[in-house]
C-alpha cells in the first residue's frame, strides 16, 4: 500500500490552531476587532474572529463558525482577541 503525503483537512485545521501565531498578528486583529466595536457600538452581532494575512497583517471579521481561509491567512478567534484586550 502506498503512503501519501497529503494529510486529510481536518487534521490540517487542528494543527493550525494549535500553532503559535505571532503577537503582532493578534494586535492587528485586536485593532480590526476594536475599529469594529467603535463604529458599530449599537450592533449586539459579535463575530467569531478574524482572518487575518500573515504577511501584510490585513484581516476581516469573520461571522460564520468555520472560516474558510485564503492561502496565506491564518484565523484569530475572539477568546484570543478579547483576552488581554480589557
Amino acid at each position: 500500500m502506498p503512503y501519501s503525503s497529503v494529510r486529510p483537512s481536518h487534521n490540517r485545521q487542528a494543527e493550525e490552531s494549535s500553532m503559535f501565531l505571532d503577537p503582532n498578528l493578534i494586535k492587528a486583529a485586536r485593532r480590526i476587532y476594536r475599529t469594529y466595536c467603535n463604529l458599530h457600538s449599537k450592533m449586539n452581532r459579535k463575530p467569531f474572529g478574524v482572518a487575518i494575512d500573515r504577511d501584510t497583517h490585513r484581516g476581516q471579521l469573520i461571522f460564520r463558525d468555520k472560516p474558510i481561509l485564503l492561502p496565506g491567512e491564518c484565523f484569530i478567534h475572539i477568546n484570543q482577541i478579547e483576552a488581554e484586550m480589557y
